[in-house]
């Protein structure tokens, strides 16, 4: 009778484990597997940020399952590419603003609209929401947002006998500072370069040298994305590349990390970049926040000091409504103030695009954003073209033919305008 009664209570335990397992079968089934790809988690200070944004969404939202996937910020767009062609699509992309027309091109991104609730989209600031359109639809999410700002180094403006809380506001002051700065050694006897401008052979570079245009208030492309360099902004802005390379101001065929690296070192006075490159600066030196302070894009010409509008933003997907609907409440989630409130004050500073995080204090008051606070309202976008990428790597090619080159101005912008109208024309 035990053996029996020991048989049927084996028998129970196994049925049991059986209906539990098939129950967990049946609900890891109906999971939504959502595919983010994301260059930022293989970066130095951003990958716990992101692991935290998956552990914490999956606590809330048990029907859906985060898979990362990741690959180095060079590689990334051509990784999503190639597995939309093996029939393998992600359903969001970490992005940064001008990939977005490279994206929509090769069919991979949707109308927010298609996606996110009206409420979520009437939050976000319609100024901005322009910079992400092409034929009238928005085809991006902005996290946050920046122009490029000017950081300099306030310990170094001291040893040169400049007051510290005085930035220049024009290139004019700029350059008068910038010859007592070159004069500088750091604590190791290496040279101090007075002024950053990447000019490398990567998009961001171009995007960053269509910036300076802006600030000297000329174009690179007309509202309807056609070549429109024949102005004295462009010419200028083209010329002050050459100027500063000639005084051996800036460092030649220089990245952003580049440049991030040298003036964590102390051997940068002033550079260009987005708000968030503190973070790479602050990786390298973590003492940079006692030196570092941001002040507007210089003015040049008869610009305004205008400034090119710059974003990291998620790029949307249709994958069908249960990937949308979950893709939905993961953009919410994370374009919230719980989740990037403290992410925007202390790891990558950055002004928010939506209206309910206006005026957070920990924003407001972040002293690396706060000299540069007025410039987020100086900003211009550029339109969306396939080939905006192209045109950005064409921008560095001409700057470095009037650095490293020591070409004639106007012979490199002819070449330039010869190479850009057969991009354009592709």
């Amino acid at each position: 009778m035990k053996k029996v009664l020991s048989i049927l209570l084996v028998m129970l335990i196994c049925g049991a484990t059986l209906f539990a397992s098939g129950e967990k079968e049946k609900e890891d089934s109906k999971k939504v597997v959502l595919k983010v790809a994301n260059y930022a988690l293989l970066e130095s200070g951003y990958e716990q940020f992101w692991k935290d944004v998956e552990t914490n969404f999956e606590s809330s939202n048990p029907n859906i399952d985060i898979e990362w996937v990741t690959a180095p910020y060079g590689e990334i767009m051509n990784q999503v590419i190639n597995m939309a062609g093996g029939g393998d699509k992600v359903d969001c992309i970490f992005s940064e603003i001008d990939w977005i027309p490279g994206f929509e091109d090769a069919g991979l991104a949707a109308p927010i609209t298609d996606i996110l609730p009206a409420s979520f989209i009437n939050d976000l600031y319609p100024d901005v929401m322009k910079a992400f359109e092409i034929d009238g639809k928005a085809y991006g999410v902005p996290l946050y947002i920046s122009p490029y700002v000017l950081y300099y180094n306030k310990a170094l403006f001291e040893q040169a006998g400049l007051d510290p809380n005085t930035p220049p506001k024009t290139y004019d002051e700029m350059l008068m500072m910038a010859k007592k700065l070159s004069m500088l050694k750091d604590s190791n006897g290496n040279k101090v370069y007075a002024f950053g401008q990447t000019t490398a052979s990567v998009p961001v570079s171009g995007s960053s040298i269509n910036a300076m245009i802006f600030n000297f208030g000329g174009s690179v492309l007309d509202n309807n994305g056609n070549l429109s360099v024949d102005n004295q902004g462009f010419k200028d802005a083209v010329q002050m590349l050459k100027t500063l390379d000639d005084l051996s101001y800036n460092p030649q065929n220089a990245k952003l990390k580049d440049l991030r690296n040298l003036f964590a070192l102390n051997q940068l006075a002033m550079y260009y970049d987005q708000s968030w490159g503190f973070n790479g600066v602050r990786t390298i030196n973590p003492d940079a926040v006692n030196f570092a302070a941001s002040a507007a894009p210089l003015k040049g010409g008869n610009g305004s000091g205008q400034s090119l509008l710059q974003s990291h933003c998620f790029i949307l997907v249709d994958n069908g409504a249960a990937r949308k609907e979950a893709l939905s409440k993961f953009v919410q989630y994370v374009i919230s103030a719980d989740v990037l409130g403290d992410y925007l004050a202390n790891l990558t500073p950055a002004y928010p695009a939506i209206k309910s995080m206006e005026g957070m204090e920990s924003i407001e008051n972040n002293p690396v954003l706060k000299g540069a606070a007025s410039s987020a309202s100086n900003v211009k976008a550029q339109p969306f073209i396939p080939q905006l990428k192209d045109i950005n790597l064409e921008l560095c090619t001409l700057a470095q033919a009037v650095t490293v080159g020591d070409e004639d101005v106007n012979q490199a912008i002819n070449e330039f305008k010869t190479r850009a109208k057969s991009k354009l024309s592709e």
